[in-house]
This record gives structure tokens, sequence and C-alpha cells, in this order.
């Protein structure tokens, strides 16, 4: 009689989807003595109703041994392996011939196992999730998942069916990690994971570390292309360096792709491809020397502006695949654009297809709601102290430095990270060890992310958009900081938008809001954010923030961008601003491009602003030394009853000093004499009235004569025509 494994509680296993490693009874096995010298295959599908084994030309009838779906061929021969193929006859009638799964060795090593339990292993995406590849001189795919709380695991998907029975994974212990080779899949396949979980549901998963997904509605990962694309911008890798140093211009846009320009005719969206061929040329025309990308990682809602991440891996479909996105941050890159991605480790979404309860557990997050559940957001907080979560998150920011040569991250919500009591009543969180509400775990693995960021991808850039005080954000982690190069000056964009927005009859009681900023602006390093979360949910478009008529406000807003480029710090605003838009940001829609009308108001301040970055680029005081003290001195910020505010921005080089004043009123200012560095004549290289922005042609002529009249501590002065809420920007020219 045939040797059968009717004779084992394995196969209740199998019929159930429970079994933790099928290849124990599937697939080749040599008999053991007690049963007689000779080899058996055994296959298990309950959607076949006859099974041959076929082997060098010869095909061999399997018994059918349960009627459910179990398949034994017995062979006399005792030895260790020969390779054949399954040759299926379907219940529905269909035939298939295939290569058994169960008939190939595991691919992870011990070591990449070992890696991941560790929380080090930083190119996880190369053994989790689907790796097209050749094993054992077989094409196919290596599927492999973290799930060691699932009492089992398959893969379904267009190559089987989605037939949970089919495809089961074997699992590797004590590590919790799930794999098969499944051969004969092909790139371009979709699929997810069948988890049976803990709790004894079978939940269908997208691949966690899936690199492509399905258009949403469609929620399955995709079996990436592993065909390798040819990178053009090669010289932009050397250029980095330059590009990306405190000394260099950094002037960022921010963009949603899918609203930025949405006038793609019948299409959805907009596909990487047009972006390339628009957006890079007006970033580069504008002279942004970046591009911030609002979250493109996969999501499956449109309204959540991408930061509720379901693919963290996975470039969403929306906008085309992913070796479309490689070429745009190529074309980016050719234009001499830096790009950097908003990256969200702070929290995820409960959408069922995703990470929450991936194994019948809260395995990425706390179990503890304190811990584990955002109360404002209705989302879930990673578990920052498992280590097998660091490594998921620490390994997907390497992904896009390295698999997209991405430039920097700016990661979302770092102070709900640090923060145990963030938006949570007194008996809503759970403190710390000592009573502390600080999230140690969250600040060692900000630690570690930015050390190996730092380590594997030099010259990149990691930007905090923290909102409070925390200390040592931009401090490097061995002496005791979190590691950022720059943090979001999030007191500044709040102040200076509560001033501008005062009737300027008003502003002399507000003037400290104005001037305050500067007595900590070098205590971390910062960039100024003008972003697109002050221009949503009810608080309006920047330009409707401005009091007055509409020249009023355009003036308000040309002085509001000279403050952005004149006051020290790197710099951020979201697109639109840089025209006008008038309506508040929505996802669904273009922008106001009908706006942009020549001579009016709206193309005026984009002349501005297209000069402002120019300036930044050319004028070495406002680069130079923008993250030091050194770089910025006071002429006058006493003069609220006028004001007015004046000060120095200073490079390498005195010869390079530049004069800033700026009148935050609305009456022309003549004869006002401020207090000037140097003797000689002073070059008026910015005034926001100029008629090509807009204005009234209020200025100096092109320049002023210095006086030998002391003003301000200065032994020199000039005496300015400053314009109405307007800036002036002088340059000595000895």
């Amino acid at each position: 009689m045939p040797y059968s494994i009717l004779n084992f509680e394995p196969l209740r296993a199998l019929q159930s989807g429970t079994h933790s490693d099928p290849f124990t009874c599937l697939g080749f096995h040599v008999l053991p003595s007690r049963e007689g010298n000779g080899s058996v295959i055994r296959v298990f599908n309950p959607a076949f109703r006859g099974v041959s084994i076929e082997h060098e030309g010869h095909v061999t009838p399997c018994e059918n041994l349960s009627g459910n779906g179990c398949f034994e061929a017995v062979f006399p021969e005792r030895i260790a392996f020969f390779p054949y193929r399954v040759y299926a006859f379907l219940h529905s009638g269909h035939t298939a011939t295939f290569e058994d799964p169960y008939a190939f060795l595991p691919v992870l090593s011990d070591f990449d196992l070992h890696l991941i339990a560790q929380g080090t292993h930083y190119r996880l995406w190369d053994k989790l999730g689907a790796n097209p590849m050749t094993h054992q001189g077989v094409d196919g795919v290596h599927f492999a998942i973290w799930a060691p709380n699932a009492r089992g695991v398959s893969v379904i998907g267009d190559f089987n069916g989605w037939n949970p029975r089919s495809h089961m994974l074997r699992r590797r212990d004590p590590h919790g990690v799930w794999e098969i080779f499944a051969p004969g899949v092909r790139p371009g396949f979709c699929y997810k994971f069948a988890v049976h979980g803990a709790d004894g549901v079978t939940r269908e998963k997208m691949d966690p570390v899936g690199r492509e997904s399905e258009l949403r509605p469609r929620t399955g990962s995709v079996v990436p292309d592993p065909t390798p694309y040819h990178w053009q911008a090669a010289e932009w890798e050397g250029r980095r360096a330059d590009v990306q140093t405190d000394r260099a211009a950094f002037s960022v846009y921010e963009v949603q792709l899918g609203s930025w320009r949405g006038d793609s005719g019948a299409k959805e969206q907009v596909t990487y491809g047009e972006l390339a061929e628009t957006l890079v040329p007006y970033v580069r025309d504008m002279g942004y020397t970046h591009i911030e990308l609002m979250p493109i990682q996969e999501h499956p809602l449109d309204e959540s502006w991408g930061y509720q991440v379901t693919g963290y891996y996975a470039p969403t479909r929306r906008h085309g695949s992913p070796r479309d996105f490689k070429a745009f941050v190529d074309a980016c890159h050719l234009a001499g654009i830096g790009v950097i991605l908003d990256w969200v480790p702070a929290h995820f979404p409960e959408d069922p297809h995703a990470l929450c309860v991936l194994d019948g557990t809260e395995l990425y997050a706390h179990e503890d709601p304190r811990r584990g559940k955002h109360p404002e957001w209705g989302t879930m907080i990673f578990n920052y102290g498992r280590r097998e979560v660091a490594n998921f998150l620490i390994a997907n920011a390497l992904f896009w430095l390295e698999e997209y040569r991405i430039d920097g991250l700016r990661v979302d919500a770092v102070a709900s990270m640090l923060y145990l009591d963030y938006a949570r009543r007194d008996g809503e969180w759970l403190p710390a060890p000592g009573g502390s509400n600080i999230n140690g775990e969250a600040v060692e693995f900000l630690k570690h992310l930015n050390s190996v960021v730092a380590e594997r991808c030099p010259h990149r850039v990691m930007i905090a958009e923290e909102s409070t005080a925390f200390p040592g954000v931009t401090r490097r982690p061995e002496e005791g900081g979190l590691g950022f190069q720059y943090k979001w000056n999030m007191g500044w964009m709040h102040d200076f938008l509560t001033y501008i927005s005062k009737d300027p009859i008003h502003r002399r009681y507000h003037h400290d809001q104005l001037t305050f900023e500067m007595s900590y602006a070098f205590t971390e390093r910062f960039m100024l954010p003008l972003s697109h979360d002050e221009v949503v949910h009810g608080k309006g478009s920047l330009i409707r923030k401005m009091p007055g008529d509409d020249w009023q406000k355009f003036a308000n807003n040309r002085a509001t961008f000279a403050y952005l480029f004149a006051h020290p710090g790197k710099k951020l605003h979201f697109m639109g601003l840089e025209f006008g838009q008038w309506d508040e940001w929505k996802v669904k829609g273009g922008l106001d491009w009908h706006l942009v009308q020549p001579g009016g108001l709206h193309v005026g301040l984009q002349n501005l602003v297209r000069d402002l970055n120019r300036l930044y680029r050319t004028e070495p005081a406002l680069r130079e030394l923008d993250l030091s003290h050194e770089g910025f001195e006071w002429i006058d910020f006493h003069d609220r009853d006028q004001n007015v505010i004046s000060f120095l921005r200073r490079g390498h080089e005195s010869a390079d000093t530049l004069v800033c004043v700026f009148n935050f009123s609305p009456v022309p200012r003549h004869e006002y004499r401020i207090g000037v560095p140097r003797f000689g004549h002073y070059q008026e290289i910015l005034n926001t009235d100029a008629g090509m922005y807009g204005g009234g042609n209020v200025g100096n002529l092109g320049g002023k004569a210095a006086e030998q009249i002391p003003a301000h501590n200065f032994q020199d002065s000039v005496c300015l025509s400053l314009p109405p809420l307007g800036a002036v920007w002088l340059k000595s020219q000895g």
C-alpha cells in the first residue's frame, strides 16, 4: 500500500491552511526505511481531481488519497531527488502542467534571517516581498513575509487562481519569516498574502514590502520588473555633495503631484512622464533647487494626500509604474533639481488589506491602544521598540534613497512620535518608566535611522517636521541629538503668518512676533516652511490671509516672500503660493494657472519669486553662513511704530554683505535713515515694489550713496525711500 500522509495530523493542517511547513509532507521525499525502499512525491490542491508526475518523459499517475486534493506517487528508486513536473486535471475540466513549488529548497539564508531578527537587514526589500529570480535553474518568484504569529501563510494571485491552498509558505523558525519559491510566476502578476492569523481569522493582505501595487481602488501587490533602470543623470551623483551643503542655496518647491497641473484631459491623473515634461521645466525656470513631493508611496484614499500609506515600498500607481517614477527622478536630476520625498513613519492606517492586524495581532503597532493608536488621526502608531518594525522603516528609508536615488526625506509628524501624550488627554496615555512623556523607543529609532542614512547614503538630507522645542533635533546622535540635517521652523511660520495677517494699523502691537524668532534662530538648523498645512482645512490661501484690497494683498505677499528669502534658514513653500493662488488648495483639480496672465499681479508675484531664487543662488550672503549667527546682524528691530525692521546678511567676504529693509506699513517711508557697515555706493538689488512685480515703483532709483552720518551703531548710513508694504535689499559697490 502507498505510503500515505493520511496517517498524519498534517493533512488536516494542509486542508485548513495552518500548516507551518508544508514542505515536510509535500513535494519529494525519501521514504523512511521502515516503509521500504523508494521515494514519494505528494501534491495537495483541492482544485485538482487528478494528478500525474512527469519525469524524464515518463508519466506516473498519482493516487487520490483523501478525495480532498491530496495525491501521492511512490517510486521504487531510493534516491535523494530527481527533477519532475506536475500534470494536474482540474475540477473545472482544464489541465495544467507546472513545476512543483514544494520541490525547491529555501532561498533565505540563516544569515539573512539573523539580520532580520536583529533588526539590521538594511536591504530588506531584496529578501522579503516578491523577488523574481532563477532558483535551482528555474525562473520564478521568491515570496517572503514576516508574520511570526500566523498559523499559516499562502501567496495567492493571478498565477494560481487566488487559491490559498496552492502556494502555502514554509515558516522559518524561530524568526517568524515565511517563504516559498513559486516557479513560473512572472513580473506583472498580481498577488496578495493570505494570512491565517493567531486569532483564527484568515486575511488577504497586500505585501508589506511590495515594490509595485495595483491602481486604486484595487489593493493587490504586483510582482516587480527586475530589469535595471539605466540612469541618465550619472553626474548628479557626483554633484550632490556640492548641491546639498550648508553653504548652498536650498529652495524647495513642495508639490502634490496629482493636483499641480490637473489638466490631463480625459485621464484621471497626470502621469510621471507628463510631469517630467511640465513640472520639471517649470521648477527649473523658477530657480528652485529641489522639489519636495507630498507622499507618493501607495495609499488608497486620494483625500489623505498620501499620508495614509499602505504600500511603503511602492510608488503610487496613480501616475505610472515604478520605472516611470525613476524616469521622473532622473529628469529632475538632469535638470539640476534635487528630489525630496515626504515620508510617513509616524503612523499607518487601519485599512484591512494593509499592515493593521497583519498576523492576527497588532504586529507593527503596540497592542495597548494607549501606545498603539493615534486618537486624533484614527491611525496606528508603529512599535519603534520592536527590532523588526524599526528595521522595516529604516530599510524603507534606504530603499527610496538607494533604489530611486532620492536626495532626502522630509519626516512627517516627528512630534507625534516623540511624545507619548501627543494629542491625548490625561488617562489616555501610558507613561514611560519613571513617568516621562517622552517615547524613548522613538528617540532611539530616529537616532538609529539618521545614523544609518548618514553612513550608507552620504550627502542625503533628513528633514524633521517637528513642531515643539524638543532639544537637539538637528544635533548629531553621538552628541545626544536626533541627527536630522534640518528642522522645519514651525514657530517662525506661525508667528510670521500671524503678524502679516494683521491689519497694518495693528502690527505695531505684534512687532515681537516678527522679531522674537531671532532669539532662537540658530539653536537648530532650520528650514523655513510655508507649507500645504497653511492653505487647507479652512485656513484659506496665503494671498487671502493678507489684509487690505487686492493691491495690498499682493504687496504683503511680495514682502512675505522677500522676508522668507532674506531670513536665515533654508526655504520651502507650497505650490501655487508663488503666483498667488486665490483658492484654498484641494487635492481634486489643479492649481488656478489661468490667473497667471501677462501684466497681472499674479505674474508679477511669480516674477518676484523667480528673481528671489536667482538672488538666493548668486548672493553668498544669503546662503554661505545661513545656519550661523555670524551670517545675521540686526540693524534696527525697534521701530514698531512705523512697522519697519532692518538687518544685515553676511557671507564669508565682507564685500558680499546685504542690507535688508522691510516696511510692513502701507505708507511709503521717505528719508528713512539706517546705519550701514561700510562707506560707498549701495546698489538696490531688490525692490518688491518694482513695476515688473506689480508694484508702484517707489524706490531709490537703483541705489543710494552712503553718508558719513552715524546711525544704529554704524559710522555710516543711507537715507532711503521705503515702498509701502515692501522690501528693499542693498549691496555695497565699494
